[in-house]
């Protein structure tokens, strides 16, 4: 029988405009609405309550979407919950990225093929522990004075080019039109940061104009009046998040003082917690979380967990928290205790969570997940090849040098990342030993005459130290920036160093080398050299070695204890940073899809510290919580 599909528009009993198709003579409507009198959500008509868990695609390989998105539908959750991170899809002006890993449309299709409703949370700011709040750093370049998350229309022009290339992707998505997107996000927690209502209200009728009623826009904020004040929209459905150690009744009571009708909604429950370097591991014990989730389940309420699926913040992408009197950057993995670790396996709390479930929700017939193999590859023997700061480490590496009678930032640079080198002169000076004092941001190498004297450091607010050299030269200061904030009113956080004084008198002229390191094959090029051990005296040093994998690949663990502060590469991907001698994070998750039957490459940009052995272990199980 040939099969008719008719496409219509129709006005909902609710004032909604309703998509209707019309197959083999059956009306289908795909809609996503809010019955007020009934406080109730409406999906395609019918009463609906969601059960979400927050999924970053950005966080994990797209080799791993489908096993991570089946493993949350087998939980029994029938939606999730992911931000769009602009910085990723646009990491600079003219240069956009919608493919491979930022191939968002497909990200979103599998959920739906899994049969999986999506929360998007297109910010343009998404906070979520990343570099900058998500924002690209080259907004600080073009508009060094910009005024972020604000109505300012030097921002709002690039926001509004960015979502111009983001909606005409996710608007054959939208529920309206059949897909999986049910809700769009307006800005992300702004009660958190401003009150600029003219900066909201713009991008509640941008995201109109987008996606017209295809979609219900919301806000989330936490569960303060306060917070709700600034950060609610009128005609926006506003909703709060809170954790396990609130009151529920009392939390959804305060979400009423701004949406006085409609379901309860909790936009992000929190199942576990972020992580700092110098901090212990945070853990949320699952008994909280199974009586909080019990709780708002029985009162109606529509929940998504944030995160139940954490992943990886690869390279140079976490951010940090803090402000101009405190900085504390974000561990690489983004674990968070979450129901699935940082793997994807199922946790003890995955299947209790899965338990309170099954008393509102009939769960899908499928095979309960299990924890996956992983890879014992034995130990890889590293091999130092080139001194950063040597002529040769100098001419491939290096991707900008530049002098200035001032040290310049990473973003005048054109760089969002991760190291540069100030040389300057030392001038003459009447005591002895002389201090130098330097605001870094956020961490610095002190290297005089070429030789490692101590470390200035934003963190722990060291940003003074003494120079016992009397007839010293030179002076070199290695900046590492350590990740943007991403929450709070110090979000324009430039990188770099400025106002470097010995004795209270100014140094200068400045020449500047950065450093981004994104083309490490170039390493295989240069042959093995002999090294110091230890303490790093004379600058990072880059290392190489190999390991053989025979048979399929898995996921496996790198240990990185006993080294200094660094990066790693394996086969070209980096893995993040690495930092054990503060922990708590120890090893850093090797995806198998990073590895090959066969010879593999191993790749470290090393910063203060090699050990004798040389060594890094690829093991079956990883190490977050270790406190030295």
């Amino acid at each position: 029988m040939w099969s008719v599909l008719l496409a219509l528009t129709v006005t909902s009993v609710l004032g909604e405009v309703v998509n209707v198709h019309v197959d083999n003579g059956v009306e289908q409507k795909f809609s996503f609405e809010v019955d007020y009198q009934n406080d109730k959500f409406l999906l395609d008509g019918k009463p609906f309550q969601y059960v979400s868990g927050s999924f970053h695609y950005f966080r994990t390989p797209k080799q791993y979407w489908r096993d991570r998105l089946r493993k949350m539908r087998v939980a029994g959750l029938n939606a999730i919950s992911t931000y769009v991170e602009w910085s990723l899809h646009q990491p600079f002006e003219n240069e956009w990225h919608w493919s491979g890993d930022a191939d968002l449309v497909e990200f979103l299709n599998i959920a739906q093929e899994e049969n999986l409703l999506v929360l998007l949370r297109p910010g343009p700011y998404i906070c979520a522990e990343r570099d900058f709040g998500g924002l690209p750093f080259w907004l600080l370049t073009r508009v060094p004075d910009i005024r972020l998350r604000t109505n300012d229309p030097r921002y709002m022009k690039y926001v509004e080019a960015y979502w111009d290339e983001l909606f005409k992707r996710v608007e054959p998505l939208l529920r309206g039109n059949g897909g999986p997107i049910i809700m769009v996000q307006i800005e992300n927690e702004y009660g958190s940061y401003g009150c600029d209502t003219q900066y909201m209200n713009r991008l509640r009728d941008i995201t109109k104009e987008k996606i017209g009623t295809k979609a219900l826009l919301y806000t989330t904020d936490g569960n303060s009046g306060n917070l709700l004040r600034c950060g609610s929209v009128p005609g926006v459905y506003a909703t709060i998040d809170f954790g396990t150690n609130v009151n529920v009744t009392s939390s959804f009571e305060t979400m009423r003082l701004y949406q006085p009708q409609g379901p309860f909604v909790n936009s992000e429950f929190y199942p576990g917690w972020l992580t700092h370097w110098q901090e212990r591991f945070s853990r949320v014990k699952t008994n909280a979380v199974a009586k909080t989730l019990d709780e708002m389940l029985s009162v109606g309420a529509s929940v998504n967990f944030y995160m139940f699926y954490g992943g990886t913040n690869f390279g140079y992408t976490a951010g940090a928290n803090g402000d101009e009197n405190a900085y504390s950057p974000h561990i690489t993995s983004y674990d968070y205790d979450a129901p699935l670790t940082e793997a994807g396996d199922p946790t003890p709390k995955y299947f209790e969570i899965r338990n309170v479930i099954s008393k509102y929700f009939q769960l899908p017939n499928m095979p309960l997940p299990t924890v996956s193999p992983k890879g014992n590859y034995g130990s890889v023997l590293l091999s130092p090849v080139v001194n950063l700061f040597e002529p040769l480490g100098r001419q491939v590496f290096a991707t900008v040098v530049l002098e200035n009678s001032e040290p310049l930032t990473f973003e005048a640079l054109g760089l969002s990342h991760w190291l540069v080198l100030y040389e300057a002169d030392l001038v003459s000076r009447p005591a002895d030993p002389a201090i130098l004092h330097a605001n870094v941001r956020d961490r610095g190498l002190i290297y005089v005459d070429d030789y490692l004297i101590g470390t200035l450091s934003r963190t722990n607010k060291m940003y003074d130290i003494p120079i016992e050299y009397p007839h010293a030269q030179k002076l070199k200061i290695l900046i590492e920036n350590q990740g943007r904030l991403n929450f709070g009113r110090g979000l324009r956080d430039f990188k770099g160093v400025s106002g470097v004084t010995l004795n209270q008198i100014p140094l200068g002229p400045w020449k500047m080398t950065g450093y981004s390191l994104d083309n490490i094959t170039l390493v295989r090029s240069l042959p093995a050299k002999t090294m110091e051990n230890g303490t790093l005296r004379k600058g990072p040093v880059l290392l190489r070695g190999t390991f053989i994998i025979s048979g399929e690949p898995r996921d496996t663990y790198l240990n990185t204890s006993d080294w200094g502060k660094g990066v790693a590469f394996i086969n070209e991907h980096n893995l993040g940073r690495y930092w054990p001698l503060v922990g708590p994070q120890m090893t850093l998750y090797v995806p198998a899809c990073f590895l090959r039957t066969g010879e593999n490459e191993l790749i470290l940009v090393e910063l203060e510290y090699i050990p004798n052995s040389k060594r890094m272990i690829l093991q079956t199980t990883p190490i977050l919580d270790y406190q030295p």
